[in-house]
């Protein structure tokens, strides 16, 4: 499993870590059952606090993409990767409206956002 750590960035490193593990879940890079590492393994191969490492597996578990067998581990469930695509694209959307807001607050053309889009869409 590889988990970049930004220590830099103004996200949380517990968020860092529950962002990265969903997407890995989402995108089905990682398969129900499949078991992910103790929270001491990850905050030992990170270098980071164990009490980080439990609050993403805790919002992982919250969110029902991982689940926990008591003395065994960490395992990832079943989620339903339709809603949390849904949720995403949503989220997506909201992120989209606030940029177009600033657009019409820079007096852009819808050609221009168009434009703008198309040439940051190829690169």
């Amino acid at each position: 499993m590889n988990i970049n750590i930004q220590s830099k960035s103004s996200i949380p490193i517990y968020e860092q870590i529950k962002n990265q593990l969903k997407e890995s879940i989402i995108a089905g890079e990682m398969k129900e059952g499949e078991p992910i590492p103790s929270i001491r393994i990850l905050a030992r191969d990170l270098k980071i606090s164990v009490i980080t490492t439990k609050r993403a597996y805790e919002e992982l578990e919250k969110e029902g993409l991982i689940y926990s067998v008591a003395g065994k581990g960490f395992y990832v469930d079943n989620p339903d990767t339709g809603y949390l695509v849904e949720k995403k694209v949503q989220g997506l959307e909201e992120q989209l409206d606030a940029v177009l807001k600033l657009c019409k607050e820079a007096q852009l053309s819808k050609e221009e956002v168009k434009d703008m889009v198309d040439i940051l869409w190829e690169e």
